[in-house]
Parts: C-alpha cells; sequence; structure tokens
C-alpha cells in the first residue's frame, strides 16, 4: 500500500531561520509530471531583480493564499493581488514582480501548464 503523507501549505520547517525575513523567494516543487508543474512559493518583502522579466514557455495560474503582491506586465498593467486572487498569465506574457508583503510572508500556488 502506497503512504500518503499529509503536508502543510503553511509549513516554515523548509526553512532555515523561518522566525527571520527570507533572504531568498522559497520555492518547492510539489508536483511534476510531464504536462504540468506545481510550485509552492513563499515570498516576505520580495521583487524580481531590476531590468529582469520572467518570460515562461507554459501557462502560468497564479494562486495567491496569504499576503499579498504586485505583478508587473511589459504593457505596464499592475495586478495587485490580495488572499485568494487568482490570475491565469499566458506563455510568453512578460511579466514580474514588484513587490510582496513586508509585513508577511506571502505564501503562492503556481501551476505551470
Amino acid at each position: 500500500m502506497n503512504r500518503i503523507e499529509v503536508k502543510n501549505i503553511y509549513d516554515l520547517s523548509d526553512i532555515d531561520n523561518s522566525k527571520e525575513k527570507l533572504k531568498e523567494e522559497f520555492i518547492q516543487n510539489i508536483l511534476i509530471t510531464k504536462n504540468f508543474r506545481i510550485e509552492r512559493i513563499i515570498s516576505e518583502c520580495h521583487s524580481t531583480p531590476e531590468g529582469y522579466w520572467y518570460d515562461q514557455p507554459e501557462n502560468e495560474f497564479v494562486l495567491l493564499l496569504k499576503g499579498s503582491a504586485e505583478i508587473l506586465l511589459e504593457d505596464n498593467t499592475l495586478i495587485k493581488m490580495q488572499e485568494g486572487d487568482y490570475i491565469i498569465i499566458p506563455a510568453h506574457i512578460k511579466h514580474r514582480v514588484e513587490k510582496t508583503d513586508a509585513k508577511q510572508k506571502t505564501f503562492w500556488l503556481t501551476l505551470f501548464y
């Protein structure tokens, strides 16, 4: 029989010094298949490096579970996200994270397909 393991999306045990502010975003692959992957991302006062744009070959479903964030699209559209908000970013739409919550950790769930 396969072992089923219960995990928690808000668990910080994988992060060193989880009570301190994160120096870098924490990205964890939850599930990877031939057709898609699911990532858990934890941010805290993070942004994409200046001048860098994500340009991914797959569509991206982004669900903001906790915290807040702002995503900038290449056409200067600024998307402000709060807890529970989700967006779908089509493949090759250039985007960047302008900022994430500075007062608490921001938890994301992303699906690339």
